[in-house]
Formats: structure tokens, C-alpha cells, sequence
């Protein structure tokens, strides 16, 4: 390779690494203005969530009620990990080529400490606007959506730099091929469960834990406030067997409040493949829980992050005190994904209206969806029984 071959090379990934980390200190400030490309798109409750009408029930929806369905063979979605259209965001490899996708790109320049190309469920259509509504899903894999989600955020803020302002779609290739953000078949799109994680006592005080996801860690909303847990809905591992199996919300939920409350593996293997979650004391504990009415997960809505265009599903669990404290007992002050913040005290922040006001108004870096999820639960509190009076009873 000729040393003007090989300066080249050098040049572009650094150009790159320099938009990388543009992207990732400034992150909120280029969702939100990301957000003004969509003037016409519906918004979750005054955030910058984007979504459609019919991704927002009227009412929270009990955690089992949201029926998923199944695809086998979706047809190919036309905006793919090696589109055409991303190439301007693909560097030149060391061969002087351009990496086969931007996942490659993170893996060979940027790896975080979390970067696994495992199976997740791909959301194609979604409808929560009747009683219990529907989620359909195929498989695909989390590299896939990586390689178009942070591409469209690594566009916008290549194109910010360049341009300043960037009010709509001629310097955004990757994102005008997508167009609609919120039709989910046109894109290798990934759904993460997004989940407020309230510990209520009986005379009716509430509080909610927050994390901070740290760039060095993590790919999506890195250096961003978000609530927790929060994971990608995907299958505890690669069995094939698994992607069935696992097709459970509360299945991926558990695994989380393992992980990130509790510091929690990754890794399984000891309770079998697939996974026998029976075999899990803590699964069967908050299972248990659930029955007994001392733990309540709800569904609050759908939505799409407005720079990356990672779908959400919102969703509230409400642990009772006592359930709260010997369960997250050992609650971590960080994880494999950040740290978990508060004001002082061990189980979060007190969830008032001005403690809403202060994470949701945009005087805090918050992921979109933690905002949507933590606007929901307040506009509902009474319907899920979060108003008490001093006896415990709801108001």
C-alpha cells in the first residue's frame, strides 16, 4: 500500500472518530434537534418520543394482556445494515475499503465494552389502540439494527458539523431512504423494553431509580440520565430453540432488573438452554410477586427515538416497599452499563411533579424514551394506583 493509500486511510477514520465522539458528547442536543425533522410526527406526551396514535392506549395495559405476534418470513425490510445510503458513514477499513457495515465500523474503531451481535426481536407492526393490542415480531440480530441506528445518528451529526442546522432531508441520505420513521418494516429496526422501576410505600410515597449510560460501556443513549431497566428484546442466548421460548416480555424484564439493579451476569448457562426460568429464585420471586398483586407491570405505550430510531416499548413495574427492599436489597451503585444515580437517598428520586418537570422538560440529558415513560406514569398515577391516601388505599 502506497503511503498516500495508507494516509488516506488514516484521514478518513479519523474524520470518523472525530464525528463518533461528537455524537456521543452531545448526544441529547442531537436527538432533540433531530426531532425537528419530523414537524408532522406525533410525540409521546409533549417528549420527544416519536410515535403514531394508535401506539398510545388510552389506559396502561396489564404486562400480559399486549398479544405478540409472529412472522417467519417478513419480507426484506429496503433500507438494510450495507444500503448504499450509508456508505458515507462506513470509513475506510485498514485494507482501505469501506467497512462492510457501521457495526463493523464501532467493532474495529469504537468497541464499547458491550458489543455482542446476539438474535433480538425485530418489531414489524404494532397497534395498542384496542384492548390489549398487538406487537408483531420476527427475529433478526442486534448488529443490524446497530448498523442503521447509530449510521442515522452518526449522518445527522456529521451533517450538524458541516452545516449547522439541519432542518430537513438533503444532507441525510440514510434517513430520507427510511422516510416514515415510525414504519417499522422499512428498517432492521430493534425494540428495546424501557422500564420505571417505582418502590411505593403504603401511605403513598413513590420513588424511581435512574441510570446513566456510560459511552465507554454502551452504544445506545450513551451519556445520557434514562430510567431502569432497560434492555433489547431478545433471547437469553443463541439457541435457536430460544427465540420462541423467549418470546416474553416478562422473561427479558426479569433478566434486566438481574442485571442492572443488581449487577447481575449475562450468562444463564447454569439454568439451562432455553432458559428454565422456574429453575431461577429470583424469577420465581418476582413472578410470585406478580401474582400476589405486590408487584404490577404495565404497558404504557410505543415509541421511536428520534435520532437513532430505536423503538421503545414503555412500561412501569410498581413494587410495593417491602417487596422493593428484599428484593434490590443489594441495589448496585454501578453496573456493566453506568452508574445509578439518586438524590441522596437508596431508592431514587421522589416521583413528584417537579421531579418530572426536571427530567422530561429538557434541563436534563434523558434518553426520549425514559422521558415518555416517565411523563406516562404521572399522567396515569391514578389508574395505576400510584395517588394514595395514608391508609394505603388508592385515590
Amino acid at each position: 500500500m502506497t503511503g498516500a493509500r495508507s494516509a488516506e486511510i488514516d484521514e478518513s477514520q479519523q474524520q470518523w472518530r472525530t464525528i463518533r465522539g461528537a455524537l456521543k458528547q452531545h448526544r441529547h442536543e442531537l436527538s432533540v434537534a433531530a426531532g425537528e425533522l419530523y414537524p408532522d410526527v406525533a410525540r409521546v406526551d409533549g417528549t420527544g418520543l416519536l410515535c403514531r396514535e394508535t401506539w398510545l392506549p388510552d389506559a396502561p395495559i396489564e404486562l400480559d394482556e399486549l398479544r405478540l405476534g409472529w412472522v417467519d418470513d417478513p419480507l426484506p425490510p429496503p433500507v438494510t445494515a450495507s444500503s448504499t445510503e450509508s456508505l458515507p458513514v462506513r470509513t475506510l477499513d485498514d485494507a482501505g475499503e469501506p467497512f462492510d457495515t457501521y457495526a463493523d465500523a464501532i467493532g474495529a474503531l469504537d468497541r464499547p465494552a458491550l458489543f455482542e451481535n446476539r438474535p433480538a426481536y425485530r418489531p414489524l407492526k404494532a397497534d395498542l389502540s384496542y384492548p390489549g393490542g398487538r406487537l408483531d415480531l420476527t427475529v433478526g440480530r442486534y448488529f443490524d439494527a446497530i448498523s442503521v441506528g447509530e449510521a442515522l445518528a452518526h449522518e445527522f451529526a456529521a451533517a450538524t458539523q458541516e452545516h449547522g442546522r439541519v432542518t430537513d432531508m438533503r444532507h441525510l441520505p440514510l434517513r430520507s431512504a427510511i422516510g416514515d420513521p415510525c414504519d417499522l418494516w422499512r428498517r432492521p429496526a430493534s425494540v428495546a423494553i424501557t422500564t420505571l422501576t417505582v418502590r411505593l410505600t403504603r401511605a403513598g410515597d413513590a420513588t424511581f431509580l435512574l441510570h446513566w449510560r456510560d459511552p465507554a460501556k454502551v452504544t445506545h443513549a450513551a451519556g445520557m440520565y434514562q430510567v431502569m431497566p432497560v434492555g433489547i428484546f431478545q433471547p437469553a442466548d443463541d439457541n435457536s430453540v430460544s427465540v420462541q421460548h423467549d418470546l416474553n416480555l416478562w422473561h427479558s424484564m426479569v433478566r434486566e432488573f438481574s442485571e442492572e439493579l443488581l449487577g447481575g451476569t449475562e450468562d444463564y448457562a447454569r439454568f439451562g438452554s432455553p432458559l428454565e426460568y422456574e429453575q431461577w429464585d429470583f424469577y420465581r420471586r418476582l413472578t410470585e410477586a406478580r401474582q400476589a398483586g405486590s408487584l404490577q407491570v404495565s404497558i404504557l405505550g410505543l415509541g421511536v427515538d428520534p435520532l437513532t430510531l430505536v423503538t421503545d416499548i414503555l412500561t412501569v413495574a410498581m413494587l410495593d416497599a417491602d417487596l422493593f427492599d428484599d428484593a434490590f436489597g443489594e441495589l448496585v451503585a454501578v453496573n456493566s452499563e453506568g452508574q445509578v444515580v439518586n438524590d441522596g437517598g437508596t431508592s431514587g428520586f421522589a416521583l413528584t411533579e417537579e421531579s418530572v418537570d426536571n427530567f422530561t422538560g429538557g434541563r436534563q440529558p434523558m434518553q426520549a424514551a425514559g422521558a415518555a415513560a416517565l411523563r406516562l406514569t404521572w399522567k396515569h398515577r391514578r389508574s395505576l394506583s400510584l395517588s394514595r391516601d395514608g391508609n394505603g388505599a388508592a385515590r
